[in-house]
């Protein structure tokens, strides 16, 4: 049986949903540089921080009884962290994220929406360890 880890290895883990025109291409190495530039604004060590990148096309989103332009197309970020940071601490990352992202992907910063998800701490699990 494995040992419980008091640490968690590896977090958090960002989900990126990227809310696209029809047909238009992903930028070339986004996945990429979202990463790195999540990382450094999580101040987070190389390997730290794994971002999963999803695409969702202009014609699978959409705001009740409004239209949007391509240049109001939101970005979604969900954050999953061993333990979730509170107070000032939460309202600091929220800026250095959004920041990260906005710049990343170029869009305006209003543009980018965050998640927290619940704590990952006795839920989560890397090749089979639950994170304690």
């Amino acid at each position: 049986m494995f040992a419980e880890w008091t640490e968690c290895p590896v977090m958090p883990i960002v989900d990126v949903t990227l809310v696209l025109p029809q047909e238009a291409p992903v930028p070339k190495g986004v996945a990429s540089s979202l990463a790195t530039q999540i990382g450094r604004a999580l101040k987070a060590e190389p390997g730290r921080v794994w971002v999963r990148l999803h695409v969702l096309g202009m014609d699978r989103y959409a705001e009740n009884e409004s239209t949007i332009g391509e240049d109001e197309l939101p970005v979604f970020v969900t954050v999953l962290h061993a333990r979730t940071p509170t107070g000032e601490n939460l309202a600091v990352e929220v800026a250095a994220l959004v920041h990260a992202v906005a710049t990343c992907l170029n869009r305006r910063t209003e543009n980018v929406h965050i998640e927290y998800a619940p704590a990952g701490v006795g839920r989560i699990a890397f090749g089979g360890r639950l994170v304690q």
